[in-house]
């Protein structure tokens, strides 16, 4: 009799954990919702959202993906080979190739009847410029706005409980966003005992272009280093969300702390971070970066405070990883016992079912 009742009371506890549909939300754009039923054919605009999805869908993240803008394959390849290997019929969904300027193969896509599109918030107007949001809207598919990029630190365990309500996985997002908070708030205690701001430039894709110096501005990356309470030069050079600055401008702004970030692409000249790389690797473009031109005038090149970073985590779920990086980079005494790898490690065994192969997140 009592195993009966401890039954009924963990079936009726799984019950009311379910997501109920019909369903109406409001997405981090502020629009509002419905959704009549679970959805079982995704787009995903930014195909690094399937990250997000491996931390809902555990057995599968591409369970539902039916389209999607593959930008492993083209920007971090050591993530796609694991992904492929792991799970291969992500070879097999919908390239939809969209754009900065939001242009998207919608025959491809729309034949797969898609029931909602997952999108990040930057790129709402390359979608409405587009004619792409107009087109969902009459095939009424809804358009799901999350966001790691924008505001990082505001909005990332927001858009994962969201992706966790619409897509039937609340429990799984809970897990996550506990997990991510506590990691947060530790943060930001010790920050807080900090007297000074260091200032910081931030190189985004160091080596992807001759020219120095491409940064962000108060989003992406800029947005990472303002949450760890640095002063992001770009934020103060920049009027838009990214673009490049002068050699010159930097040297006279005098950062504390030079910050480079890449991963493993087409382009050998690029720090190659990620999956199945050494800090050996890194060691050798890291070095050859620094002998740029020029470089060796701005005070950290000088000091020896340049560091360098796994790029994706600027618009990524796992960005607490980047942040307790930056942490370390900034503030070496209050952090030196952080270990950002392992906290790594741990999201990848405990919340998502990714084979858990190494990984190389920074250097030095």
């Amino acid at each position: 009799m009592k195993r009966n009742l401890l039954l009924a009371g963990l079936l009726m506890s799984a019950a009311c954990s379910a997501t109920q549909y019909p369903l109406q939300v409001t997405d981090l754009d502020g629009n509002r919702i419905r959704l009549d039923y679970e959805p079982q054919h995704v787009i995903l605009q930014d195909g690094r959202d399937v990250l997000a999805l491996a931390l809902l869908d555990r057995d599968n993240p591409f369970r539902r993906v039916v389209a999607w803008n593959n930008l492993q394959k083209k920007q971090d390849t050591q993530t796609w080979g694991l992904l492929k290997q792991r799970w291969p019929q992500a070879m097999n969904i919908v390239d939809m190739g969209f754009n900065d300027q939001g242009q998207v193969n919608l025959e491809s896509v729309l034949a797969q009847k898609p029931d909602l599109m997952i999108a990040q918030l930057r790129a709402k107007s390359a979608l409405q410029q587009s004619g792409v949001l107009e087109t969902l809207k009459g095939l009424h598919i809804p358009v799901l706005f999350i966001d790691y990029e924008l505001h990082p630190k505001e909005n990332t365990q927001r858009s994962v409980a969201l992706l966790g309500k619409v897509l039937n996985r609340e429990q799984e997002a809970s897990d996550y966003t506990a997990f991510y908070q506590r990691r947060l708030q530790q943060l930001d205690a010790a920050i807080a005992q900090v007297v000074q701001e260091p200032t910081v430039f931030i190189e985004p894709i160091a080596g992807n272009s001759d020219s120095c110096c491409f940064t962000h501005g108060h989003n992406g990356w800029g947005g990472l280093v303002e949450a760890v309470g640095g002063k992001n030069i770009g934020s103060a050079l920049l009027l838009g969300n990214a673009g490049f600055v002068s050699l010159e401008k930097i040297i006279a702004m005098k950062p504390d702390v030079y910050i480079m970030t890449g991963s493993k692409r087409p382009n050998p000249s690029v720090l190659p971070f990620g999956y199945n790389t050494t800090a050996q690797e890194a060691s050798a473009i890291f070095s050859s970066l620094l002998n740029r031109t020029g470089l060796k005038q701005i005070t950290p090149v000088e000091k020896g405070r340049v560091y360098s970073v796994y790029h994706h985590f600027y618009n990524h779920p796992y960005n607490i990883i980047g942040m307790e990086i930056l942490a370390k980079d900034l503030y070496p005494q209050p952090f030196a016992r952080l270990d950002p790898t392992a906290d790594f490690h741990y999201i990848v065994t405990h919340f998502t079912r990714l084979p858990d192969a190494p990984v190389t997140l920074s250097y030095p």
